[in-house]
C-alpha cells in the first residue's frame, strides 16, 4: 500500500486544514469543496485526511458498512443482531470523473432478478463510502446524471437502485470533499450549495515557503516511509485532538446571541434558503470544540462565516467568490450578544483562537494569498498593438436572458442541456441489443424477443425462460453539451457609437446560457492583421467572460483570419472532444479589410465551416441609418443565419433554431 502524505507536513493551506479538520471533528457540518489552481496540494490534503480519522465499528462481513450498535434494519446484508462487531479504518473512496452510474450506485443482475426472483446486487462507491469520506477530484466535470445522483445520496443518506420494479436500498451517509480548479469551469448551483464549507487556495508566493514546499516533496518522494516515521508524533497528536474534540462536541454551547449572529449575518448576505444558517451553526460548534472550549464565541462565528458563506451567494458564474469582511465585521458587532463577549483575551490558548492548525515546520503564514496580476492581462493595451487608433477596453453592459440555439440533428456528445442527443438518460425511443453490460432493460422489447421462443425452451411454469440474446437495452434520446465558439469583431469599426459595449453584453448573455446548459466555449477575436485566439475551448464560462471584458479594439478588420483561426481551433478540438458538436458565433458587423480582396477571402474561409456543415449564427452589429448586408451575405456563406444585435437583445430569436433547422435540412 502506498505511504500517504503527512496530514501535518502540508505547508501553508491553513483554511483548506482548518476546513477539513472540523469535518473530521464534525462530520455533520457536511463536507468542502475546494477551489484552487492546479498544483496546490488539493489532493494531497484530501487523501492525507482520512489516515487522521478514528477507526469505525462495523458489522463483521457487511458489505455496506452497517454500525453493530445500530445496523440497518433495511440492509441487503442484514438483518443484522446488534453485537460488538468489528473495526476497521476509515475509507476514502475516490469516484472518477469519468465512473459509470453502475459504478456509483451498484449493479444489479437484471438476467437473475426477471428468470430467477433473485436480487443479486453489487455494491458500489457510494456503499464503499458509507461512514467514511467520498472524494471527488474536479467535481466540476462530473457528468449531469452522476451529480444528481450524488444529491439524492446526500439528502437522503440512502442510495436506491431500482431497475424495472426491482429495487435495492442501503445506507449512504459520507463525508463529501470535492477538488476543482474554477478555469475548468463551475459548479451546478444545487451541487455546489451540498457542500458545507468552501476554501480557496492558491501557490504561495513567498520564496521560503515555496522553497519549504519543494524540500518536502523531494525528501517524500525520495522515501515515504522514512518521510511518514518523521512526521509520526504529529500525526499522533493531531488524531487525539481529534478524538478529545468530537468527545467535548456534544457539550459545547451555542447561545442565543450567536444564534441571532449567524442569523443576521446570512440575511446580511442575502444567500438562499436555510441550509447556510445550520452549517454555520455547525462549524462554528465544531470551532469551539477544536479550540477545546465548551461556549462558541464570536471568533467562532467570523470563522464560521468565511468558509460557509463565500459559495452560496454567487448568483452567477460572473460573481466573484468572497465575502466583503468589512461588511462582516459591522454585521457581528451589530448583533453581538452578551454571550459571545467574554472571550479569552489569550488567541493561542485553549479558550481562544477560532481552531486554526498547529503549524509545523516554516512559517505557515500564505504571504500570497492577493496575486498580482500579470503583464498584458488586461486593462490598457500593451505597447505594440494592432494598428492604430486602438482603445482601450469598454465594459459591458447588462447581461440578458437568451433562447436556445441548437445544434441540428442527433448527436453523440457529453452530457448536457443544448441539443438533441443519444444519451444514457432522458425518454426512451426504442430498443436494441445491448453492447456490454445492461444498463437500461427495455422490458416490453425483451419480453418480446423471448416469447416466441418459450415452448422450444422448455416452459412449463408461470416464470418467463430467459436468455441472454432476449435482452434488450433502452434506447434513449436526452440532451447534450456543446462547443460553442465565439469569434469577435474587435476591430475598429466596433468601436463606433461604443457598439463594443453592447456587444460584450450580448456575448455574455449567450455565456451565461452556455453555462447553464454545461458547453465548453472558446473565444477567438480579430482586428488588425490577425485572429487570435483569446481562450482555448475550456468549461469555464467566467474564464471566457474575463477575457471579454479586457478585449480592447482597434485597427483594420481581419474577417478571413478570424475565420481561419476558428476553423483551426475546431480542427484541434474535434482531435481531441470528436463526439462533442459546434456552434459557431460570429459577433460583427461584416466588414472586411486590409490585404488584397480582404471580402472575397473572407467568403471563402467562410465557405471552409459551410463544407463541414458546422452551424453557425452571424451576430449583425450593424448601425445607422445606412446597412450594407455584409453579415447577411457572411452568414449566407457560413451556411448559417444572421440575427441583428437589436433583435438578440430583445430577446426576439424565437425563429432562429428553426432558421438553422431549416437550413440544413
Amino acid at each position: 500500500m502506498t505511504t500517504p502524505f503527512p496530514f501535518t507536513a502540508v505547508v501553508g493551506q491553513d483554511d483548506l486544514r482548518l476546513a477539513l479538520l472540523l469535518n473530521a471533528v464534525s462530520p455533520a457540518v457536511g463536507g468542502v469543496l475546494v477551489r484552487g489552481e492546479k498544483g496546490t496540494a488539493k489532493s494531497t490534503a484530501v487523501r492525507a485526511l482520512s489516515a487522521l480519522l478514528p477507526e469505525v465499528a462495523v458489522v463483521a462481513g457487511c458489505r455496506f458498512s452497517c454500525d453493530p450498535a445500530k445496523p440497518d434494519p433495511g440492509c441487503p446484508d442484514g438483518p443484522h443482531e446488534a453485537g460488538p462487531g468489528a473495526f476497521r479504518a476509515s475509507r476514502m473512496v475516490e469516484l472518477p470523473v469519468g465512473a459509470s452510474e453502475d459504478r456509483l450506485v451498484g449493479a444489479l443482475d437484471i438476467e437473475r432478478a426477471l428468470a430467477e426472483g433473485v436480487k443479486a446486487f453489487e455494491p458500489g462507491l457510494l456503499a464503499d463510502a458509507h461512514r467514511g469520506i467520498l472524494y471527488v477530484d474536479e467535481v466540476n466535470l462530473l457528468h449531469d446524471h452522476l451529480v444528481d445522483l450524488l444529491l439524492d445520496a446526500a439528502a437522503m443518506g440512502a442510495s436506491y437502485v431500482e431497475r424495472e420494479g426491482v429495487s435495492v436500498r442501503h445506507a449512504s451517509k459520507f463525508l463529501l470533499v470535492g477538488t476543482m480548479n474554477p478555469e475548468e469551469g463551475e459548479l451546478r448551483p444545487q451541487l455546489l450549495d451540498r457542500f458545507g464549507l468552501t476554501v480557496e487556495v492558491a501557490a504561495s508566493r513567498e520564496p521560503d515557503q515555496r522553497v519549504e514546499v519543494v524540500r518536502r516533496r523531494l525528501a517524500y518522494d525520495d522515501d515515504p516511509s522514512s518521510f511518514a516515521t518523521r512526521w509520526a508524533d504529529e500525526e499522533a497528536a493531531i488524531r487525539q485532538r481529534i478524538v478529545a474534540a468530537r468527545e467535548l462536541l456534544p457539550s459545547v454551547r451555542l447561545g442565543d446571541g450567536a444564534l441571532r449572529q449567524i442569523a443576521a449575518t446570512c440575511a446580511a448576505f442575502e444567500v438562499d434558503g436555510m441550509r447556510a444558517d445550520i452549517v454555520m451553526a455547525r462549524t462554528a460548534t465544531a470551532l469551539a470544540a477544536w479550540a477545546g472550549r465548551t461556549e462558541v464565541l464570536a471568533e467562532d462565528v467570523r470563522q464560521a462565516a468565511l468558509l460557509a458563506l463565500p459559495h452560496r451567494r454567487r448568483r452567477n458564474p460572473f460573481d466573484a467568490p468572497g465575502l466583503d469582511e468589512d461588511k462582516l465585521d459591522q454585521t457581528l458587532e451589530e448583533f453581538s450578544g452578551s454571550d459571545t463577549e467574554d472571550e479569552d483575551p489569550d488567541p493561542d490558548g485553549p479558550g481562544g483562537g477560532g481552531g486554526q492548525p498547529p503549524s509545523e515546520g516554516p512559517s505557515q503564514d500564505d504571504g500570497g494569498s492577493g496575486a498580482q496580476p500579470e503583464a498584458g492581462d488586461g486593462g490598457e493595451p500593451q505597447a505594440g498593438g494592432a494598428g492604430a487608433g486602438e482603445q482601450s477596453a469598454v465594459r459591458a453592459s447588462e447581461p440578458f436572458r437568451t433562447k436556445v440555439l441548437s445544434v441540428p440533428g442527433l448527436g453523440d456528445g457529453a452530457a448536457g442541456r443544448r441539443s438533441r442527443a443519444r444519451t444514457e438518460q432522458g425518454r426512451t425511443t426504442g430498443a436494441r441489443r445491448p453492447r456490454g453490460a445492461l444498463t437500461k432493460l427495455h422490458l416490453a422489447a425483451t419480453v418480446q424477443a423471448a416469447a416466441p421462443h418459450q415452448r422450444a425452451r422448455g416452459r412449463s411454469g408461470p416464470g418467463l425462460v430467459l436468455r441472454r440474446d432476449d435482452l434488450r437495452q433502452a434506447a434513449r434520446e436526452g440532451r447534450e453539451g456543446n462547443l460553442v465558439l465565439f469569434v469577435v469583431d474587435a476591430s475598429g469599426s466596433m468601436a463606433a457609437r461604443q457598439r463594443m459595449s453592447a456587444v460584450k453584453g450580448a456575448v455574455l448573455s449567450l455565456l451565461l446560457d452556455a453555462y447553464q446548459r454545461r458547453d465548453k466555449v472558446g473565444l477567438v477575436t480579430f482586428r488588425g492583421a490577425a485572429g487570435d485566439v483569446a481562450l482555448p475551448p475550456t468549461s469555464s464560462v467566467d474564464a471566457a467572460a474575463a477575457r471579454l471584458e479586457t478585449l480592447p479594439t482597434g485597427g483594420r478588420t481581419p474577417l478571413a483570419a478570424g475565420l481561419l483561426k476558428a476553423h483551426e481551433v475546431l480542427r484541434v478540438e474535434r482531435l481531441r472532444d470528436p463526439a462533442r458538436r459546434a456552434l459557431v458565433v460570429v459577433v460583427t458587423d461584416g466588414r472586411a479589410t486590409g490585404g488584397p480582396e480582404p471580402v472575397a477571402l473572407a467568403a471563402r474561409a467562410a465557405r471552409l465551416f459551410a463544407a463541414e456543415g458546422v452551424a453557425s449564427v452571424v451576430v449583425d452589429c450593424e448601425s445607422g441609418p445606412v446597412r450594407l448586408g455584409l453579415a447577411g451575405q457572411l452568414a449566407g456563406e457560413l451556411g448559417g443565419t444572421a440575427v441583428t444585435l437589436d433583435e438578440l437583445r430583445a430577446d426576439s430569436i424565437a425563429g432562429l433554431v428553426k432558421d438553422v433547422q431549416r437550413r440544413a435540412a
